[in-house]
């Protein structure tokens, strides 16, 4: 089985959904989560996994980590020699999606609050992978600059997802999404 199956099999959407919305757990589409923020179509998630092309022992900074899928799901790819940082802006998220992620095991993947005027996570760059699971209006510079060398940013802009490689930040379009707003 490849790596992002694997991680799929391992880590049920279920256990990342509210209470209420578990039964429709195995639903192709966003399903709400809270604070207006939504768990992303699975088929989504694993395009942009499979674009983000983690490794064992990587370094990824997870934006807009939510429910804490997405965070777990890298933590799984990245395995116990790597690190998995989850930056999310609602407080009601960061609970939520730290409980989740707490009963994965998977103590090398940790959410935090994001500061409203951060984006990402500068001070502990670089980051061999990042993933950011919001709309962005255009590429966000910030996030390209805490790449490390051979880093991957993968990032929905104006409704295309871009894949960003580093060095040089060559970037490459893979398709149509919708997704909630970066803020």
């Amino acid at each position: 089985m490849d790596p992002v199956s694997a991680a799929f099999d391992a880590t049920p959407r279920r256990d990342f959904l509210p209470r209420a919305g578990r039964r429709r757990a195995s639903y192709d589409g966003p399903l709400g989560i809270a604070a207006g923020q939504t768990n992303s179509q699975p088929r989504t998630v694993d395009d942009i996994l499979r674009l983000l092309d983690v490794h064992p022992g990587q370094r990824v900074l997870d934006v807009g980590s939510g429910s804490g899928w997405t965070t777990a799901l890298l933590a799984h790819l990245v395995g116990p020699a790597g690190s998995v940082l989850g930056v999310e802006l609602e407080p009601e998220l960061v609970a939520f999606g730290s409980a989740n992620l707490a009963r994965t095991a998977r103590p090398w993947a940790t959410i935090r609050q994001a500061s409203p005027d951060v984006l990402g996570d500068p001070a502990g760059a670089p980051y061999d992978r990042i993933l950011v699971s919001a709309m962005a209006d255009s590429l966000p510079r910030v996030l390209v600059d805490q790449l490390g060398d051979d880093g991957v940013l993968v990032v929905p802009v104006d409704g295309t997802m871009l894949r960003v490689g580093n060095p040089g930040a060559v970037v490459t379009e893979h398709g149509h999404y919708r997704f909630v707003p970066l803020r």
